[in-house]
């Protein structure tokens, strides 16, 4: 009797130690899984291929499509697909298919703002839906934009008016700038005026006239520029434009005055047509930017910031809001002399096309 008792105890036993190890299995294996979700879905979200925004002021010209083409190619060996809108310099239109790139799920947007002031909406837009902005060589001003990477805009204008008081240290200057409402303009106009003033105020130059060029149109700047010799009598001495789309239209004036080649010009951004007038020596300068080198070097921060990494910005810029983190790259002086060792050496421009060869 007391084996029979002994053994049914040990039955007892046995079967509860059974059923706590089937128990404790039991609750491991969903514990499991979900730790095998979760590293799966970490996995996924890893390889979830980036969206980026690209939105334009323009691709009208020359050096916008070099944009897009140098970015949207970098982005794609990053693995991102990169979709691109450009507004045709209507600050309405931009709005519009920023909203739309918004709506089509992008993780990041950039933008080259049409009118600095406007695209603060665009900004604002894209945070509303959790998205970061990055202004694009041209700051966004008045916003909470998250990252700005240009060019040392402010030294562009400093090279400009250098160039071109080197050749013409005394006389009448005309001053052709860019669209006032891009900030870069703003910049480029306060860096020529850095080297201008010293000279205006000791008597050695005087500005008789100077003129913003809407929209950075060529045919308003050479309306400017032909307003600018009738009430100066062609009595011109230099000139100092904002880029080479400006200089273009400033050269057209002097050629029907029978002034091209006479009177310094100065440009900025190494168009083609601008490097083949320094050969022909109607245009003084350019300033070169490598576009290559920004636009990577922005298509690796848009894809390192959609990935929720800090893009290492070492400066800022106040864009009249905030100060915005801000990148800088360092842009060329380019005459006749270094042509060859910059734009053509970095293949920008081949030879053959420079001097039409």
């Amino acid at each position: 009797m007391k084996i029979s008792k002994l053994f049914m105890l040990c039955l007892i036993l046995t079967m509860v130690f059974s059923l706590v190890a089937c128990s404790t299995g039991d609750n491991a294996t969903p514990s499991n899984s979900s730790g095998d979700a979760a590293n799966n879905n970490s996995e996924q979200a890893s390889d979830k291929k980036i969206k980026i925004g690209f939105s334009l002021s323009t691709l009208a010209e020359e050096r916008w499509q070099r944009d897009r083409d140098y970015f949207v190619a970098k982005a794609e060996e990053l693995g991102a697909e990169v979709l691109v809108q450009g507004a045709n310099g209507d600050d309405t239109k931009q709005l519009a298919q920023a909203e739309n790139l918004i709506s089509q799920g992008v993780d990041i947007l950039v933008v080259v703002p049409n009118n600095a002031d406007v695209s603060a909406a665009i900004v604002e837009k894209a945070h509303a839906e959790g998205i970061k902005v990055i202004s694009y060589d041209r700051l966004i001003r008045n916003s909470d934009v998250d990252l700005y990477v240009s060019f040392d805009n402010e030294r562009v204008g400093e090279m400009q008016a250098e160039a071109i008081t080197k050749l013409a240290p005394k006389g009448n200057y005309v001053y052709i700038g860019g669209s006032d409402t891009d900030n870069n303009a703003l910049l480029f106009k306060k860096g020529a005026m850095n080297v201008l003033q010293p000279l205006i105020d000791s008597g050695d130059i005087k500005l008789v006239y100077e003129q913003w060029t809407k929209d950075w149109n060529p045919a308003n700047a050479l309306s400017n520029m032909e307003n600018a010799l009738t009430a100066n009598q062609n009595n011109i001495d230099a000139i100092v434009a904002a880029n080479d789309g400006t200089a273009g239209g400033v050269i057209q004036a002097l050629a029907a005055q029978g002034l091209a080649g006479q009177v310094p010009v100065s440009g900025q951004d190494a168009e083609l047509a601008a490097t083949q007038r320094i050969v022909e020596g109607t245009q003084s300068m350019t300033v070169y930017k490598p576009i290559k080198l920004l636009a990577e070097k922005i298509a690796e921060l848009a894809v390192k910031m959609a990935q929720g990494q800090d893009p290492g910005a070492d400066k800022v810029v106040n864009n009249g809001k905030i100060d915005v983190p801000s990148i800088l790259l360092d842009p060329i002086a380019v005459t006749k002399e270094n042509l060859d060792d910059t734009i053509i050496a970095d293949g920008f421009h081949s030879k053959e096309d420079v001097y039409k060869k």
